[in-house]
């Protein structure tokens, strides 16, 4: 069992309880959560980079099932059921590599056979070099979502400084159409956030990278307006910007929580003030922080602030005690690529998943459960 240390609340973080449901996703990456065969349970998608097979893992046994294979560079999922059959297909993005000249970029959909334990059918839809980070969005508010494709660089970006203009783009399922949003994001393009910006019920899309955190939404109008909230860390180009961006709550207050920069050593958080969004770096320890998320594990109505490093090895939890923030380790053996948050045993309580190198784990919510 984990214990959550350090904190000093009116309500506490909770215990946590550790399973190891594997060790063998080579590479892994990231990892989605999303119930593939309709029973109500929340199941596992393990995105392995050194893997050439995408693979689920079923709740609550967590038996291993294969999707389909024969995948080179396998960087990002996302799973919606876009035909409305009750199972969801999945978007994978593959063939990916950081020089856009040997990146395909090859975005493909995936759809389920009767018995989704068998094999997937595979159909690519279309190749952008670098294609990174993908994402289902209500850009219009119809309820019929659009995939959103970020690449990581530019088709002419060069490292170290990858000075070129990066091409955000979305499709329409069935017609699979590329549309450009826009290229103002230059150098990389890292983190890819749905949010409901201004709740009309419409998805709006947070990136970050080299240029900062930036808002983009589609206007009544049809047309993409893109505003920068902030230009992140600092430091001259390319050791500034930003690199991973999520929402969070603090009762009726919203925030935003970064790592900066790409691939960095910051944890950031970033309050709204009347004249911009006030940086504060709460965390400098990192090494090379790779995956964020927001969740209220306690019920209080604030949310905890996850991040995961690569280099460290290990999965923090960050908590506002009403003045500051206070830090403590989930985990310590783990190099956390990718996590995410789901109630994975139906008991109402946020759990954590975190994939890395070739572990995957579950984190239990062993606390008293405060929400509604």
């Amino acid at each position: 069992m984990t214990l959550v240390e350090g904190a000093s609340h009116e309500r506490p973080l909770p215990h946590f309880r550790e399973h190891i449901i594997t060790r063998d996703v080579p590479g892994g990456y990231q990892v989605v959560t999303a119930d593939l065969n309709g029973d109500g349970a929340i199941d596992l998608i393990a995105v392995a980079q050194d893997s050439i097979s995408l693979v689920w893992y079923e709740n609550p046994g967590w038996q291993r099932h294969l999707i389909s294979a024969g995948f080179n560079g396998m960087i990002n999922v996302s799973p919606w059921d876009y035909d409305h059959d009750g199972r969801p297909e999945l978007i994978l993005a593959h063939d990916f590599d950081m020089d856009p000249r040997r990146s395909r970029g090859t975005i493909s959909v995936l759809h389920s056979p009767a018995d989704v334990t068998d094999p997937w059918t595979v159909t690519k839809v279309d190749e952008l070099p670098t294609s990174h980070r993908v994402r289902w969005a209500d850009i219009d508010g119809s309820g019929q979502k659009v995939l959103i494709d970020a690449p990581l660089v530019g088709p002419n970006a060069v490292a170290p400084d990858y000075r070129d203009h990066v091409p955000l783009v979305y499709y329409r399922p069935g017609e699979w159409k590329r549309h450009l949003i826009d290229n103002e994001e230059e150098g990389i393009l890292h983190g890819l956030t749905i949010v409901d910006w201004f709740h009309n019920g419409r998805s709006q899309i947070l990136t970050a990278g080299f240029s900062g955190i930036a808002l983009r939404s589609l206007d009544t109008n049809g047309k993409w307006q893109r505003t920068l909230i902030s230009k992140g860390d600092p430091a001259p180009w390319p050791k500034g910007g930003s690199s991973d961006v999520v929402i969070g709550r603090m009762k009726k207050e919203r925030f935003l929580a970064a790592i900066e920069p790409w691939h960095g050593n910051q944890v950031v958080v970033y309050r709204e003030e009347k004249n911009g969004w006030k940086r504060e770096v709460i965390d400098t320890e990192l090494q090379d922080g790779h995956t964020i998320a927001t969740v209220d594990l306690n019920g209080d109505g604030v949310d905890e602030i996850l991040a995961g490093a690569r280099g460290t090895h290990n999965v923090c939890l960050y908590s506002f005690n009403g003045k500051q923030w206070e830090k403590s380790v989930l985990d310590s053996g783990i190099p956390a690529a990718g996590c995410a948050i789901a109630d994975l045993n139906g008991d109402g309580k946020p759990d954590i998943v975190c994939i890395g190198d070739g572990i995957l784990k579950w984190y239990e919510n062993m606390g008293e459960w405060q929400g509604k």
